[in-house]
Order: C-alpha cells, then structure tokens, then sequence
C-alpha cells in the first residue's frame, strides 16, 4: 500500500469516528433529518399527554386501548413525535442527559422509587404519569409528599426530528378528546 493510500485511510477512518460523537450534526443524521430540540416539541408532548388524562393503569401496557404502565405512557407519548425510547423506567433513564430539578422543562422525564416510575414533567412543578394499578393517567405535583420524598432525578430528551415535530405540534393546537386522538392513532397518524 503506497503511502498515500494509507494517509487517505486514516483521515477518512478519524473523520467517520469524529461523525459518530454525540453532539455532531452527522450523528444525528442527515441534514434534513437533524435533530432539534424545540419549545413546539415541548408543548406538542405536553398537549399530547395530557390528552391521555382518564386512561386507565395496566401493568404493562402500552397504548390508550390496553390502559398504560407509567413507561408505556411515557414511550407512547414520545413515540407519537418520532422519538422510540426503551420500554421501561430504567432503560428511559439511561437516556438523555441529566437534568436538575430546578432546571426541569416541559417533556422533560421525571423519575422516582428508585427509577421504578416514570412521568414527564408539564411545568409548574406538575408532572403527567401512569400511577398505579386502579388509578388513570393524571397530572400530579412533584411537591406531593410521596413523589417529593422519592424523586431520583430527570432526563431531557435533547432531541426530536424537526418535520415530525412540527407536523405534529401544529395539529395538536385544536383541542381534540381522547376518542380522536385515538382514531388519529389507528389511522397512523
């Protein structure tokens, strides 16, 4: 191999791993495909969520026909948007990045119990989750005394592809009940 050939190698293996590093752009994609984190995003998810409000806990379950576990309200509601996360609460927290409490955003993930349940964080020191058998989804205060003495930590999810988001956010300004919202699912909406 003549040197030459060898030089081009390697710049082109270092250039292949620099585009693999989290926080560059060719890690997340091609350009139209960047990822972006965005207050329509935000608010999307958190009108997307809070739509779900009523449904019934399953353990286990994963969609609004079947009733929810908190980390399948959490993946459904991210997946709607574009953005896949593991199936349960511990796999959810090995994703993102780290958040403080006094930093929390709206779609931010909340965790308590030692990572065993998850919500997403609404604003106002509120947060939306799957609590437990013979309850629904609902909206509670991270101040309550129980999620207080138990709260782990957040995850931001940095990221959500720009099209889907606004494609999505847009729709969501109409106030839609959960029976639409759900017919908007099973058409693939």
């Amino acid at each position: 191999m003549t040197a030459q050939i060898r030089l081009t190698l390697l710049v082109l293996s270092l250039g292949a791993l620099l585009a693999l590093l989290p926080g560059s752009a060719l890690a997340s994609g091609t350009k139209s495909q960047r990822l972006v984190r965005s207050k329509a995003f935000s608010t999307g998810a958190v009108s997307y969520a809070k739509r779900l409000v009523g449904v019934p806990y399953r353990y286990g379950g994963s969609t609004p026909r079947s009733g929810f576990d908190c980390s399948g309200f959490v993946s459904f509601v991210y997946r709607h948007f574009g953005i896949p996360l593991p199936r349960t609460s511990y796999g959810q927290f090995g994703t993102g990045r780290s958040v403080a409490r006094a930093a929390l955003r709206p779609g931010d993930l909340v965790f308590f119990d030692g990572v065993g349940h998850v919500g997403m964080y609404v604003g106002g020191g509120r947060f939306i989750h799957a609590p437990s058998s013979g309850k629904s989804v609902q909206v509670s205060s991270l101040s309550e005394s129980w999620y207080r003495s138990r709260y782990v930590g957040a995850r931001r999810l940095v990221a959500a592809p720009t099209r889907v988001v606004a494609a999505k956010a847009t729709r969501l300004k109409a106030k839609q009940p959960l029976a639409a919202v759900a017919r908007m699912l099973v058409r693939g909406e």
